[in-house]
C-alpha cells in the first residue's frame, strides 16, 4: 500500500490539519521516498502549500530548492515566495539564473525584458539586502542589452546609487553617460548626412570635453565628497594631491581647506592641513611665508591640545632643519610659556592656547634643545618647571638626574630621583627606585651605609612583590660588601618571604648559595628546614638537595630521616625517581634492615594514597582479578617483587662490603 499515492496524500492532511510540524514534513519526505517520480508532481502541490504556511521560512526554502531541482520551470512561484519572507538576496540571484538562461519559459507569460526588469527593480531598491550580485555591472549589461529602455535602466542605476549613498558616482555617471550619447549622436548624423567643417569642429569640440571630464573624474569625485562633508582633512589632503605640480592651485587649495575646516568638527588631524601648508612653503625654500603659516596655527582653536602642541613641534623642527637653532629654543620658549590665564589639561571649557603649557610632548622637545644648545642653568630650569607641573614621567626623572650626574652634581642628582618618587606610585616608581639604589651605591659604596640602609628600606614600603626581588637582591649585594653578613642572611630571609610565590623557590637557592659561601654548609640547615616547612611547591627538591649534604658531611642519620619525612608527600606512582634515589642511598650507607624499614614506608605510603582512590582501586582489581587470577595471587606476586629487590639490594651491599651496623639516632646539631 505504501505505493498507493491516494493513501499517502489522505495521510499527510490529516497530520497536516492536526497541525504536527516536524510529523507531517517527515511524512512527506517518506512519501517521496516510497512513490516512483512520476507521482510526485500529486505530493509536492500539498507538501508546498504546508510549507507556505508554516511561520519558518528556513523549511521552506529547503523544500522549495528540492522541488526546483525536479521542476526548475516553476523558479517564479520560489522567486514570489522569497520575496514575501524578506530574502531578497537569494530571490535577486534566483531571477538573475533565469534572465540568463535563455531556455526558460515563463509560466506567468512574462518576456526576457519583463523578468530584467523586475530584477532592476529588486537589485536597485534593495541596495543594502542584495549582496551576492555585482549591481552596477547587472544593470550596465542590461544598457548595452536593451538599447531601446535605456531611460528606465539608467534610473535604475542612478535610484541604486542613491540609495546605496553614492550621490558623487550618480552626478558623475550622468554627465558622462550624457556627453557620450551626444558624441555618438554626432556621430550617427554625420554618417547619414555627410560631413561639412562645422561638424568636424564641432564633433573635435565635444571629444575634447569628454576627454576633459574623463581626466577630472577624481577631482570631481573629490568635490562631491568635500561638499557632502568640508571637514573632511583627509579629502583636502587628497585634493591637493590631484594638483600635484601645479602650486598655485595648491596654494589655493591649502588656503581654502584651513578656512573651512573647523577644528571642532573636523574628521581627521585639523593641525595637519596647516602643517603640510607650511612644508610647501618650506620645500619651495619660502620660509618667511611658511614661518606666517605656523604662526597662524598656533593661533587657532583645536580640539585637542595635542593638535597645538605638534604644531609648536614642527614649527621647532623646521628651524632645526635650516640650522637655526636660537630661534627654534625661541619658539619652545614661546610655546611653554605660562598663561596669563593658568587651566587644567583636561579643561575643555578653556581653549587649547592656555593649556599648551603643560603638554609633555613641548617640554620634551624643550629640554632635549636645551641639553644640546642651552646652558646647564637654563636646562636645570626647564626640568625644574616639568616636576613642578606634575607632568613628568619616570622616564623623564631619570634623563633629568643623568643630566646633573654627567655635569658632576651628584647630591643634586639624587635629590632629583627623590622628587621624582614623591610624583609616582608603584609600579611607574619602579624604575625610579632601581636606578637611584644603583647609582648610589656606585657612588658612595660602604661610605654612608646608614643612608643607603635608609633608601632601601623606603623603597621596600610598600614594594609590590612582583618588584621586590631586584630591591632585595640589590640591597643583600650592599649589605656583604660594605655592611655585615648577618645583616644580608636577614634581608634575604626577608626576601624569601616578600617576593612573588613563583620566584620563592629560586630566592631560596640564593640565599642557600650565599649562606654557604659566607657560613659554611652547616649554616644551611636551618634555612632548608624553613624552606622546607614554608614552601610546599619545591619540597621534593629542597629534601633532596637537603638529604645529599646531610650525607656528603657523613650525617647519614639525618640524611636517612629526611627521606622518611619526604617520603610522606611522595606518591610511589608518581615520585619513582625518589624513591630511586632512596634506595641508592640505602645502598651506599644502609643494612638490610635500613632497606627493610625503607620499604615499609614506602608499602605504608602507597597504601595511604590508595584509599583515595579506594572504590576505583577495588573495582578495577575485580576486574583485573577475574581475567588473571585471584587477589591472593596478586598479593603474592607483590610480595616476591619486593623480595626480589630485597635481594638485589643485599647483592649490591655485599658488593660494595658496606658494613651492616644499625646507625643510632639523629646526633644534635
Amino acid at each position: 500500500m505504501h505505493k498507493m499515492p491516494r493513501i499517502w496524500l489522505d495521510y499527510c492532511q490529516f497530520l497536516v490539519s492536526q497541525c504536527k510540524i516536524t510529523r507531517s514534513r517527515r511524512t512527506f519526505d517518506r512519501a517521496l521516498r516510497a512513490l516512483p517520480v512520476t507521482q510526485h508532481p500529486r505530493i509536492w502541490p500539498l507538501y508546498l502549500r504546508f510549507v507556505r504556511n508554516l511561520p519558518l521560512p528556513e523549511t521552506a526554502i529547503r523544500v522549495y530548492r528540492r522541488y526546483l531541482k525536479l521542476s526548475p520551470e516553476n523558479a517564479e512561484e520560489y522567486i514570489d515566495y522569497l520575496r514575501s519572507v524578506g530574502r531578497l538576496d537569494e530571490a535577486a540571484v534566483r531571477l538573475a539564473a533565469i534572465v540568463n538562461d535563455e531556455s526558460f519559459v515563463s509560466k506567468e507569460g512574462k518576456s526576457n525584458y519583463q523578468l530584467w526588469h523586475e530584477l532592476c527593480d529588486l537589485i536597485s531598491q534593495n541596495p543594502d539586502k542584495v549582496t551576492s550580485l555585482n549591481v552596477g555591472a547587472i544593470i550596465r549589461g542590461g544598457l548595452t542589452r536593451f538599447t531601446d529602455q535605456l531611460g528606465k535602466l539608467w534610473c535604475s542605476l542612478a535610484d541604486y546609487y542613491i540609495r546605496s549613498g553614492h550621490f558623487e558616482k550618480v552626478l558623475f555617471d550622468s554627465y558622462a553617460q550624457f556627453e557620450e550619447s551626444m558624441i555618438a549622436a554626432k556621430m550617427e548624423t554625420t554618417a547619414e548626412m555627410g560631413q561639412d567643417e562645422d561638424d568636424d569642429i564641432d564633433l573635435e569640440l565635444r571629444l575634447a570635453r569628454f576627454e576633459q571630464l574623463i581626466a577630472r573624474r577624481p577631482l570631481l569625485l573629490n568635490s562631491v565628497l568635500l561638499r557632502q562633508n568640508p571637514h573632511n582633512v583627509h579629502e583636502w589632503h587628497k585634493r591637493v594631491k590631484l594638483y600635484e605640480g601645479n602650486p598655485r592651485q595648491i596654494i589655493n587649495t591649502y588656503t581654502e581647506a584651513v578656512q573651512t575646516v573647523d577644528p571642532m568638527k573636523a574628521t581627521g588631524k585639523p593641525h595637519s592641513l596647516w602643517v603640510s601648508f607650511a612644508k610647501f612653503y618650506e620645500e619651495n625654500e619660502q620660509l618667511d611665508d611658511a614661518r606666517t603659516i605656523f604662526e597662524k596655527a598656533t593661533k587657532v582653536n583645536y580640539k585637542q591640545v595635542d593638535d597645538l602642541a605638534a604644531v609648536w613641534c614642527e614649527y621647532g623642527e623646521m628651524e632645526l632643519r635650516h640650522e637655526n637653532y636660537e630661534q627654534a629654543l625661541r619658539i619652545l620658549r614661546k610655546a611653554t610659556a605660562i598663561p596669563s590665564k593658568k587651566a587644567e589639561y583636561f579643561d575643555a571649557s578653556e581653549p587649547v592656547q592656555n593649556r599648551v603649557y603643560k603638554s609633555l610632548k613641548v617640554w620634551s622637545m624643550l629640554a632635549d634643545l636645551e641639553e644640546s644648545l642651552g646652558t646647564f642653568q637654563s636646562t636645570k630650569a626647564v626640568y625644574d618647571r616639568i616636576i613642578d607641573l606634575r607632568i613628568a614621567t619616570p622616564q623623564i626623572v631619570i634623563n633629568y638626574a643623568m643630566f646633573l650626574e654627567e655635569h658632576n652634581y651628584f647630591e643634586e642628582s639624587f635629590k632629583a630621583y627623590e622628587r621624582g618618587i614623591a610624583l609616582f606610585r608603584w609600579p611607574n616608581v619602579y624604575d625610579i627606585w632601581n636606578t637611584y639604589l644603583t647609582k648610589f651605591i656606585d657612588r658612595y659604596g660602604g661610605k654612608k651605609l646608614e643612608r643607603a640602609r635608609d633608601l632601601f628600606e623606603q623603597a621596600l614600603d610598600g614594594c609590590p612583590a612582583k618588584f621586590a626581588k631586584t630591591i632585595y637582591l640589590l640591597y643583600a649585594k650592599l649589605e656583604e660588601e660594605y655592611g655585615l653578613a648577618r645583616h644580608a642572611m636577614a634581608v634575604y630571609e626577608r626576601a624569601t618571604q616578600a617576593v612573588e610565590t613563583e620566584e620563592r623557590h629560586h630566592m631560596f637557592n640564593i640565599y642557600i648559595k650565599r649562606a654557604a659561601e659566607i657560613y659554611g654548609v652547616t649554616y644551611t640547615r636551618a634555612i632548608y628546614q624553613k624552606a622546607i616547612e614554608v614552601y610546599e611547591n619545591y619540597i621534593l627538591d629542597m629534601c633532596l638537595r637537603f638529604s645529599d649534604m646531610e650525607s656528603k658531611l657523613g650525617e647519614i642519620d639525618r640524611a636517612r630521616a629526611i627521606y622518611s619525612y619526604c617520603s610522606q608527600i611522595c606518591d610511589p606512582r608518581v615520585t619513582a625517581n625518589f624513591w630511586q634515589t632512596w634506595k641508592e642511598f640505602e645502598i651506599r650507607h644502609g643494612n638490610e634492615d635500613t632497606i627493610r624499614e625503607m620499604l615499609r614506608i614506602k608499602r605504608s605510603v602507597q597504601a595511604t594514597y590508595n584509599t583515595q582512590v579506594n572504590f576505583m582501586s577495588s573495582q578495577m582489581l575485580k576486574a583485573t582479578t577475574s581475567a588473571t587470577g585471584t587477589g591472593e595471587e596478586a598479593s603474592t606476586s607483590l610480595f616476591v617483587s619486593e623480595k626480589c629487590f630485597l635481594h638485589e639490594a643485599e647483592v649490591q651491599l655485599e658488593q660494595k662490603s658496606v658494613p651492616t651496623a644499625v646507625f643510632g639516632g639523629l646526633k644534635d646539631e
